[in-house]
């Protein structure tokens, strides 16, 4: 805003600024700050097409720009558009050149029309490879020089400058396009109109390109081409429609391909890499016992049992989720003692011809330790693969409820730890702003969007249920953690270290969606199949056994789980997991809606895996 302000010093103009239910403070920054600008604060995320469309409806000037707000533009922007627009009749709308906050000249500031062969050459990296070409470059126009200016096609919606009387011609941004594809569509039909759409190099804007939808999303993948098909429909022919959502099909599988491709890679890097390197040492080991020892270990015990060895201490250390940050010290001597336990436990059963020496296992339990341990590490600091993104910042914190419950709780959080920065939410969806950073109905967005870390309920204002129903909206990638301070709640006097900073009494929710758990849970479903697989010719005979085995297909793809909610009318309020083969309740005895939603709110707000496994064994043998 302040860039755009000394760009109109010398301009007859108006700003008009659009608030689709920011979470971040904008409404309250632009009151304080920009008290002449006029401003829309929509309750909803109407979209970008509709937001532009209210603003252009007040606005009255000669020029209609569009502005995305993560922009900065130079002094001279807007008088050398305008100049130019004024020496150019024919111009319908400008665009300009954009760079990005590293300073590289962003390709999508001119543009060729999304035509069948484009978008093919497009979807599948052509334009990439070949950008400077006539035939593969024409979504980017790559082979238009970036300092000159250009008619083009296409324009982004980025920044876009509209004569008034074309917008009165052929009307405002299509309302059918949520976010991605208006920018195409409008300057489709401007061209259809008769007018020319200008790329202008003679002067630049930053853009920063805000983080609402990452393009290497899978989800960016289907908002943007769900808009290409909207606009292919609208303007190509029916043969073209055809062909075009054909092209779009096949794009989407294939960035489906390489999203989970990508996302397997990283999630298992750290795993390949400890068992390649624990293998290696282990061999390594067991050479240099045998030399020291002067024995000689079967072939065959080496060839199986090492990879064996490092197989079990991988997976034991997936189990504890040490391939996630943060770096859990406790985590990864739990996951060596686990997998050494298994090992020691599995020994009296192998055949002699392939048993290891228990010194050679003791050691190697050490060796998979250090190993483990240093390769997290080295990944947490080179921030790679699950650790790219993790940084260790101050705890940023949100308050949900009332403002007086608020300020109590501000109080005692102020008195224990100032290292935090606490936001406040409100339980109703409307808000002061005055008081407010937003309300219940934004809390998902909210989390994300201002990376939360600790999230506090007031039990004075919100029941156990409604926290319960607010954490199943909240559909987040980062594991957060969820607290209930209950009313009225004092110090804690005794029960608690004088160091440590939780001197208000709180109930920590361990939550069955929190990102930990639904991790822990699925390995749980995936180790339990597999023992109730391998056990079928033992308890067989068991009539629950035998409906557990032939589940176990369907929990191995990740369609069911194995404990889940009792059946209730009110589950669609808690947080959503898949069919459990098992409920809670192991009695034939009928439970009520009352004590059912009570026992499933028990067991969403406070899962533990061990719960799982003693139901699982409670239903299968019972």
């Amino acid at each position: 805003m302040k860039s755009v302000e000394k760009a109109l010093i010398s301009l007859d103009s108006e700003v008009i600024v659009v608030d689709n239910s920011s979470v971040d403070g904008s409404v309250k920054m632009i009151k304080d700050k920009f008290p002449s600008v006029k401003l829309i604060a929509n309750k909803q995320n109407t979209g970008f097409s509709v937001a532009n469309n209210q603003a252009i409806a007040k606005a009255k000037g000669a020029y209609i720009l569009l502005l995305n707000p993560d922009t900065v533009v130079q002094e001279d922007t807007f008088t050398k558009c305008i100049s130019f627009m004024d020496e150019h009749q024919d111009a319908g709308a400008l665009g300009i050149k954009m760079f990005d906050g590293k300073g590289n000249f962003l390709p999508e500031s001119k543009r060729g029309l999304p035509t069948p062969s484009v978008a093919f050459f497009k979807i599948f990296g052509l334009s990439t490879i070949f950008p400077k070409s006539r035939l593969f470059g024409k979504y980017h126009l790559g082979y238009l020089s970036e300092n000159q200016n250009h008619k083009v096609d296409i324009l982004s919606g980025a920044f876009m400058m509209i004569r008034k009387k074309v917008i009165d011609e052929i009307g405002a941004l299509d309302e059918t396009f949520f976010m991605y594809g208006e920018d195409i569509d409008i300057s489709y039909r401007i061209t259809k109109a008769g007018y020319n759409n200008y790329y202008f190099s003679g002067s630049n804007i930053i853009h920063y390109k805000g983080e609402s939808t990452k393009k290497s999303s899978i989800n960016y993948v289907f908002v943007f081409y769900k808009a290409m098909i909207i606009f292919a429909k609208k303007h190509f022919s029916k043969k073209h429609i055809k062909t075009f959502s054909f092209l779009i099909k096949l794009a989407i599988y294939f960035r489906a391909f390489m999203a989970i491709l990508n996302r397997l890679s990283k999630q298992w890097i750290i795993s390949m890499l400890e068992f390649v390197i624990s293998s290696y040492a282990i061999y390594e080991l067991a050479i240099f016992y045998q030399n020291y020892n002067e024995i000689v270990f079967p072939k065959k015990t080496i060839q199986i049992m090492i990879p064996v060895y490092a197989f079990t201490w991988m997976m034991s250390h997936r189990f504890f989720q040490n391939q996630f940050p943060p770096l859990k010290i406790n985590n990864v001597i739990k996951g060596t003692v686990v997998g050494l336990l298994i090992l020691l436990a599995s020994y009296a059963l192998l055949p002699k011809s392939i048993q290891f020496s228990r010194a050679v296992i003791l050691l190697s339990s050490l060796l998979s330790f250090i190993i483990a341990l240093l390769i997290r590490l080295l990944f947490q600091k080179a921030k790679i693969g699950t650790f790219e993104n993790y940084q260790k910042n101050k705890q940023r914190r949100l308050i949900v409820g009332s403002i007086n419950e608020i300020n109590r709780i501000e109080n005692l959080l102020n008195y224990s730890d100032h290292s935090s920065s606490t936001f406040k939410i409100n339980t109703k969806e409307s808000q002061d702003h005055n008081e407010f950073d937003g309300n219940i109905a934004q809390l998902d967005e909210f989390i994300k969007i201002n990376k939360i870390d600790e999230v506090i309920f007031c039990a004075k204002d919100l029941t156990s249920r409604e926290i319960i129903s607010c954490m199943a909206n909240v559909n987040i990638k980062k594991d957060v953690e969820f607290k209930i301070v209950p009313d009225k709640s004092q110090f804690i006097i005794g029960s608690q270290s004088i160091y440590t900073n939780d001197i208000f009494q709180s109930t920590t929710i361990n939550h069955i969606n929190n990102i930990r758990n639904i991790r822990v849970k699925r390995n749980f479903d995936m180790i339990g199949s597999i023992i109730i697989l391998v056990a079928l010719p033992i308890f067989f005979y068991l009539k629950n056994y035998r409906t557990a085995f032939s589940n176990t297909i369907q929990v191995l793809k990740g369609k069911k789980t194995w404990i889940g909610y009792i059946q209730s009318s009110n589950n669609e309020n808690l947080p959503k997991i898949k069919q459990p083969v098992f409920d809670l309740y192991s009695s034939n005895t009928k439970l009520s809606d009352e004590i059912s939603d009570k026992l499933n709110i028990i067991y969403a707000k406070d899962y533990n895996v061990q719960k799982d496994i003693i139901l699982l064994c409670k239903r299968i043998f019972r």
